[in-house]
């Protein structure tokens, strides 16, 4: 079977966790005797061909105001402007459509489509070709993919999300079947009437991870070493980290280690500066995981899955989080770690100095850690299932 990838992006070029995964399961899919192809963006004038482990990867010249994968920020006209052509870029839809001409392939799996749009559903639609919609982000709901307005996290599509994204919902019904990385993305969409025609599947993703760690054990009033590993932003909650950590009166360091834009950093480091914390920039995760006692995961939007707290409990670190999206599907409260509310501010203070005071759970929660988030390390149990949805995808549509 031949199968079709699409993606804003593919390697060497990554900004995140959905170019990581879909990598893992392409290259799988290849493993198993599949015919595999991706067609992904890039920042240059000219299209290209070229093969990556094996695969062959189309790279397509983006047609649109800007490349929108620089550090540079373009004005806010040049966004509005940008995000409107993306809504439906028809031009983009006639680059998958001479794709698909040439590939021909059995079925295609759609990953993040900014920058393609989803003009490219109606080509492949078009062409009877069976189509599967995989949820990284909220790209479809909301045109920043996040859904959060300078930090605050929304709890409705605003009004410019509603315009550029009127039609999504109904040109929707042309997939066949829909993955979420979590259940919370998933449930996201289809309660906005999203892929009512399509069959609805979670499939986690995964990441490497090293071999499985020893316990941590604590010993009473030992000093605490908490970190947070991200973005450094608001709607990560890393304001309300650093003020309920600067209420703290126990032995206690707070590294947090990411990257954020100058303005922000710049307000945290005020906020932080009574307190032991240390901003210690872009790290690698595993060798920071060392480091630290507990991962803080503050976040205030629905995250779509959460993997930092994943690779954290991968390495036997416990966890302190909000809960929010996906969060709550691989941290289990006083299984491996605690959930807080950001409702009730004083609930993360509250459960830092529950660790601290009960060595006894921070060592129950870290003998637990690795082994309850195993399913997420399972990288066979990723291609199992994706190839599972792909067979039957393309099964139901014979049987149409």
């Amino acid at each position: 079977m031949k199968i079709l990838y699409i993606n804003s992006l593919y390697s060497p070029l990554i900004k995140g966790g959905a170019e990581l995964s879909l990598q893992l399961i392409v290259e799988g899919m290849k493993s198993l005797g599949h015919e595999v192809v991706v067609a992904s963006l890039h920042p240059e004038p000219a299209p290209k061909v070229d093969e990556l482990n094996g695969v062959k990867v189309y790279r397509v010249p983006l047609e649109n105001a800007y490349w929108p994968y620089l550090d540079t920020q373009p004005s806010t006209l040049a966004k509005m402007a940008w995000h409107a052509r993306d809504r439906k870029n028809l031009t983009m839809g006639k680059k998958i459509r001479q794709i698909l001409k040439d590939e021909q392939p059995s079925v295609v799996s759609c990953h993040n489509l900014a920058g393609w749009s989803i003009a490219v559903w109606d080509e492949i639609y078009a062409l009877g070709v069976p189509i599967i919609q995989v949820l990284h982000d909220f790209y479809l709901l909301c045109p920043n993919s996040n859904m959060n307005k300078a930090g605050i996290p929304c709890e409705d599509q605003c009004m410019s999300c509603q315009l550029l994204r009127y039609s999504h919902a109904k040109n929707s019904s042309k997939v066949s079947a829909v993955v979420g990385i979590s259940q919370s993305i998933l449930n996201r969409f289809t309660s906005a009437g999203y892929f009512s025609q399509a069959s609805k599947q979670v499939i986690y993703n995964v990441r490497t991870a090293p071999e499985p760690q020893p316990p941590r054990v604590r010993k009473p009033r030992e000093k605490l070493i908490l970190g947070y590993l991200g973005t450094v932003s608001k709607v990560k909650g890393v304001a309300w980290l650093i003020d309920q950590f600067q209420k703290l009166s126990i032995p206690r360091t707070l590294k947090i280690a990411g990257k954020g834009d100058d303005a922000t950093l710049e307000e945290f480091r005020a906020l932080a500066k009574i307190s032991p914390v240390e901003f210690v920039g872009y790290v690698k995760p595993n060798e920071f995981l060392k480091t630290i006692d507990i991962l803080v995961v503050p976040s205030l939007w629905e995250e779509p899955l959460g993997m930092v707290a994943i690779e954290a409990l991968a390495n036997g670190i416990p966890v302190i989080t909000s809960g929010k999206g996906g969060l709550s599907e691989s941290v289990k409260h006083e299984k491996n770690g605690l959930i807080c509310s950001p409702e009730q501010p004083n609930s993360l203070g509250e459960a830092i100095v529950r660790i601290y005071d009960y060595p006894s759970l921070y060592n129950r929660l870290s003998a637990a850690a690795s082994f309850s988030v195993s399913h997420f390390l399972d990288k066979s149990r990723l291609i199992s299932e994706y190839s599972q949805v792909i067979q039957e995808t393309k099964s139901k549509k014979f049987t149409d």
